[in-house]
């Protein structure tokens, strides 16, 4: 158990961490600007905003990563100048980033010992910290290697290493995103749990109904400024989302009258082992999406996803040729750009890096993925105008926000950088869309743009697989869902049958059926213990 820290009420106190018009420039672009914030011990304070708005800016300051040009940071009412995270962590600040920090092949309690400082010894910093994860109900073997864990329990040891410094103020990034709801559930639990003991949490999320649920203030970003803070549980989510982005969000719907066709793609007794050793082996999965219809795959992080969308891109060949049809043709061992021109396009989960090379520009990286099928060569030569057209295009149909014309891919925002990743593939009018994480990490404006494309592309023919940890999401726009668990694909049901608590048993491993079964026997023994 963690030493609790006094808990008074707010109005009562000052603030524990203050922010007093707080701006950072990088040259004469302000990132943040004049921001005032007020974070208070017992509280759970949410930071809103759409992507590029100065959230993580913000963040990174009160975490020491780096300094601000103007304003000051006031902790327990003195003024703080932090010399990096290390100094930031001795006066009682933790953060646990969206994007783990962890050595696979390392154990969970060396992984800890990393980001520990101290003359603790190495057998008591594993005792401790089986104790405190046991004591908040995040348990974790201090033994086990990390490859083996699910995300989940990775999850977990980011959020213990954090408690194990006994914070005062905790900072989550993104904590939900690659949890399932009962796991997600089981988190909101601790934080609350954090909360009482007088603990601050500064809580980052796209996900709306959770800032509802969970928080006690809101603070809104836009275009590095405050734009307000106010109570989110008096607030809807559309309205807070109409505060994050300064406008009206549309609603995503399908259009009238759309039908489905024959199946485009088909996967059929897909089996293949991983090329990683610590990868997962994809096992006997077949399904198949027909024209006009949007299939979503659900499924926590790592348990198969990045191995089918290799497959189904042409990253990795299939075992078979006819493991993988598109259209008719076997495709399983046609290359990345055969597949393409047989009108396929993929849109990899990672941004950078995967989906796009970060120093070329976005002209270039057009080129990259439509040079096969889409006009930008001839005879051998690249038509820069085409490459230029389909820039220009996707800026003006997906509202890609940037500095200039033709910038390179890494000064993007990584809402922006999604939308123009999804928006150039779109733009092809492919016969069969297999994308990944289509909105991750994005605000609610950018991904009410995606989602309604991918429903646009889906209802003028074409088959459209997503891939996608958001539940939210594909209850919005899929017309079946399926579940990926440990290399497995569980049959697609209906979108309207697939309930969250369904879904979440089966990214979890466990059967619904069952777990019914199991809850009928219980209520009948229960009555028969009654009577």
């Amino acid at each position: 158990m963690l030493k609790p820290v006094s808990a008074n009420s707010p109005s009562a106190r000052a603030p524990l961490l203050q922010a007093i018009g707080i701006t950072k420039r990088y040259g004469t672009f302000p990132a943040n600007e004049s921001i005032d914030l007020d974070l208070y011990a017992g509280e759970i304070h949410a930071l809103l905003g759409e992507n590029g708005a100065g959230k993580s800016t913000l963040v990174k300051m009160m975490y020491g990563l780096i300094q601000p040009s103007e304003g000051e940071l006031r902790f327990e009412g003195e003024k703080m100048v932090l010399s990096g995270p290390s100094d930031a962590r001795s006066r009682g600040i933790a953060m646990v980033f969206q994007h783990f920090s962890l050595f696979d092949n390392l154990t969970v309690a060396e992984n800890v010992a990393l980001g520990l400082g101290g003359s603790e010894t190495f057998a008591a910093m594993s005792a401790r910290l089986k104790q405190v994860s046991s004591d908040y109900g995040l348990p974790l073997d201090p033994k086990r290697e990390v490859w083996r864990l699910s995300v989940g329990e990775r999850q977990r040891i980011e959020i213990v290493r954090a408690l194990m410094q006994n914070p005062k103020l905790l900072i989550l990034d993104e904590p939900t995103a690659v949890l399932t709801p009962q796991e997600a559930d089981q988190l909101f639990v601790v934080l609350e749990r954090l909360r009482s003991e007088g603990r601050a949490l500064l809580y980052i999320s796209h996900k709306l109904d959770e800032v509802k649920r969970l928080c006690d203030t809101a603070t809104i970003l836009r275009g590095g400024k405050k734009i307000s803070t106010c109570d989110p549980r008096a607030e809807t989510a559309a309205s807070m989302a109409r505060m994050m982005v300064g406008a009206e969000i549309g609603e995503v719907k399908a259009g009238a009258g759309r039908a489905t066709t024959v199946p485009r793609l088909l996967i059929e007794e897909l089996s293949m082992a991983p090329d990683d050793p610590q990868g997962v082996h994809l096992k006997s999965i077949t399904v198949e999406v027909k024209g006009g219809e949007i299939l979503g795959i659900a499924g926590v992080a790592g348990n198969g996803q990045d191995e089918l969308f290799a497959a189904l891109s042409g990253e990795r060949s299939a075992p078979r040729t006819a493991n993988v049809i598109i259209d008719g043709h076997a495709a399983g061992h046609m290359s990345v750009t055969e597949r393409r021109r047989l009108g396929a396009a993929f849109v990899p989960e990672e941004r950078l890096g995967h989906g796009t090379a970060p120093r070329m520009k976005l002209s270039e990286n057009a080129l990259l993925t439509g040079h096969a099928a889409s006009g930008m060569v001839h005879r051998g030569f690249v038509d820069k105008l085409a490459t230029l057209a389909t820039v220009d295009k996707t800026t003006k149909t997906f509202d890609v926000r940037k500095a200039k014309r033709d910038p390179e891919a890494a000064s993007l925002s990584g809402g922006n950088l999604q939308k123009f990743i999804v928006g150039r593939e779109i733009l092809r009018e492919p016969g069969v869309l297999i994308v990944s994480q289509p909105t991750w990490g994005v605000d609610a404006g950018a991904a009410a743009v995606i989602r309604q494309a991918l429903l646009d592309l889906s209802g003028r023919g074409t088959a459209v697989l997503v891939i996608s940890q958001d539940l939210d999401e594909l209850a919005e726009i899929a017309d079946r869902i399926a579940v990926m668990f440990h290399g497995t694909l569980s049959p697609p049901v209906a979108a309207a049958e697939a309930t969250r608590e369904k879904l979440g048993l089966l990214m979890g491993g466990a059967s619904p059926e069952k777990e019914a079964s199991s809850a009928t026997v219980a209520k009948e023994a229960s009555h028969a213990v009654g009577a």
